[in-house]
């Protein structure tokens, strides 16, 4: 088998600009790891976007082979966990970011970092939730480990036609939760409503300048953005509610204050997916599973080609892109 494969690769010039390139590299290249895998699908993500256009300082070092998660199958392995021919999962663990990623059609990783992949999936429908629909995932067991029942009422979702929120409406939605999703596009209204969504309001209502304490209108939330969305979403939260935060597409910052947590007893869960342990991962997956309506995974994904990878990062970075972006690799 030839040891020569494809790979996305981003680079410095001696001026130190960035350049991306798709490349011809070889298994010598691949950094140290225990386990090298043959890439059959990744993903775009909002990370990855930034990392290709270079939006934003998300690759540490240079060069590097964006993309944060990665499915395919084992080639060789030294650990003991695995073995030639098993199907794996890789989201996050700093690949695409300090370890080369999954933006091509080989990986050579820790095994640690690695989940089985599920049998009820394909490599492209994993990816198709990929990081995304794992961080929903994450965040819909968030909101349940607090008690947010469908019986307690509504759960807004900010970013709603992305790649978290369209998996998180559907998940909702499969759960039996009654779901407000939040965009600016009108576009995608009649998108959001096949994957489950009872009501859409526009981003609008939730990122311009807000009240300390709203008018209750959710019980839980799940949010993207971080800034004014996050804030406005914890004032309107109802009394015990709570909302979980794994993005910050439009701000790091939190202007808020503490009237929501001390006098509606409102708590913000912070939900990391790049770090979760492993059996955290595990449990998310199979859940992913067996909620997952494939009918509509195949409505919320588009595949393009691994070249097509660097043209289509800045469409993600500026929110142009629904649903979610597999990339066909192996």
């Amino acid at each position: 088998m030839s040891t020569s494969f494809k790979a996305v690769l981003i680079t410095k010039d001696d001026n130190g600009a960035q350049q991306v390139h798709l490349r011809e590299m070889t298994e010598a290249d691949l950094m140290d790891g225990d386990v090298t895998i043959a890439v059959a699908a990744s993903s775009l993500n909002y990370k990855d976007g930034l990392a290709i256009s270079g939006k934003a300082p998300v690759v540490r070092r240079f060069p590097m082979i964006p993309g944060i998660d990665l499915a395919g199958t084992v080639m060789r392995s030294a650990h003991p966990a695995w073995r030639e021919g098993d199907r794996v999962i890789l989201n996050g663990f700093g690949v695409g970011e300090t370890h080369y990623g999954g933006l091509a059609e080989r990986a050579r990783v820790n095994g640690d970092w690695l989940v089985p992949l599920p049998d009820g999936f394909t490599e492209a429908q994993a990816m198709a939730l990929g990081t995304a629909g794992y961080t929903a995932m994450l965040c819909v067991m968030a909101l349940e480990r607090h008690g947010i029942s469908p019986d307690r009422g509504p759960v807004v979702i900010s970013g709603a036609a992305g790649g978290v929120g369209s998996v998180a409406v559907g998940l909702l939605a499969e759960l039996g939760y009654e779901v407000t999703a939040s965009t600016g596009r009108l576009e995608t209204h009649d998108y959001l409503r096949e994957l489950g969504a009872s009501d859409i309001i526009h981003r609008e209502e939730l990122s311009g300048d807000g009240k300390p304490l709203a008018k209750e209108r959710w019980a839980g939330g799940i949010d993207v953005a971080g800034g004014r969305t996050l804030a406005n979403m914890l004032s309107a939260t109802r009394y015990g509610g709570a909302v979980a935060a794994c993005g910050l597409a439009e701000s790091m910052g939190l202007p808020a204050n503490v009237a929501p947590f001390i006098l509606r007893g409102v708590s913000l869960l912070g939900v990391d997916s790049v770090m979760a342990p492993v059996s955290l991962r595990l449990e998310a997956w199979r859940r992913l599973e067996n909620l997952t309506d494939r009918s509509k995974l195949a409505s919320v994904s588009t595949t393009i080609p691994l070249g097509m990878a660097i043209e289509s990062a800045p469409q993600i970075v500026a929110g142009n892109v629904r649903g979610r972006l597999v990339v066909e690799t192996g």
